[in-house]
C-alpha cells in the first residue's frame, strides 16, 4: 500500500507526464527506489532525496510530507521557485527580474 508522499510523488510524476525513469534520472534516484516511493508503505527517503524529488517536480519538499495537503497550495510552488531560482547565475537572475518587472506593467 503506498503512503500518502507515494501517492503525491506520483500524481505530480503523471501530472508532468514523467515516465518513472524520467523523474528518476532528473532527481538522482534509481528507478527501483522511486517505484518503492510510490508503491511501498515502509520507504522513507533522506531529505537530500527528498529535495531532489521536490526540485525536479516543481514543489516544496514541505508538500510532499505534509499528510493533511492533498495538492500543492501557492506557498509550496513559490519557494520551488525561490529555490530554483538561487541557483541561477548572476546573468539569468538579472534577465529574470527583468521579465517580472515587464509583467508589473
Amino acid at each position: 500500500m503506498a503512503t500518502r508522499l507515494g501517492e503525491k510523488l506520483r500524481e505530480l510524476r503523471k501530472g508532468k507526464r514523467l515516465t518513472l525513469e524520467a523523474l528518476a534520472t532528473q532527481a538522482g534516484v534509481s528507478k527501483s527506489y522511486l517505484w518503492e516511493l510510490e508503491n511501498r508503505e515502509s520507504q522513507r527517503p533522506s531529505a537530500e532525496k527528498l529535495l531532489a524529488l521536490a526540485d525536479a517536480l516543481g514543489v516544496s519538499s514541505n508538500f510532499l510530507v505534509e499528510d493533511d495537503v492533498l495538492t500543492p497550495e501557492q506557498h509550496h510552488l513559490d519557494e520551488a521557485f525561490y529555490r530554483n531560482y538561487k541557483k541561477l547565475d548572476s546573468e539569468s537572475k538579472e534577465r529574470l527580474r527583468k521579465i517580472l518587472d515587464a509583467l508589473k506593467d
